[in-house]
């Protein structure tokens, strides 16, 4: 894990653990991630994060509303993985970030306990999962 990944982990679990943001960590954030932690900041403040827990089960999965016009809605797992073309080429092809603005939003949102949640049945979340 790179000195940038490591420093951004320390952050998130301070907020996890107070479910608020310092100017400190906000000031660390933005330098770790710039103008996508801006975006993220944008989609969180707008309620675009949806947590969408199975039931009975309790496994659950991120979706993020993009900031296009057509406001597309991508699946996240917010440490490792987003269905958007930026994780894909920006992340994984070209390796220049260390996540999307999406990712961002859903940790995030996730750490201040800013999720929309959605209850679905376990058979509704397999099929989400499977369009993957």
């Amino acid at each position: 894990m790179s000195a940038s990944n490591l420093v951004a982990e320390s952050v998130w679990k301070a907020i996890e653990s107070t479910h608020s943001v310092n100017e400190e960590q906000l000031s660390v954030l933005h330098f770790l991630f710039g103008k996508n932690f801006e975006k993220a900041t944008r989609i969180v403040d707008q309620r675009g994060v949806k947590k969408i827990i199975g039931e009975p089960s309790g496994r659950s999965i991120l979706q993020v509303v993009g900031e296009s016009r057509r406001k597309e809605e991508y699946l996240c797992f917010a440490d490792n993985y987003c269905a958007c073309y930026s994780f894909f080429y920006d992340i994984i092809n070209r390796g220049e970030q260390l996540c999307c603005k999406h990712q961002l939003a859903a940790r995030l949102a996730e750490s201040l306990g800013a999720c929309v949640e959605v209850k679905v049945s376990d058979e509704q979340l397999a099929v989400l999962l499977s369009e993957l």
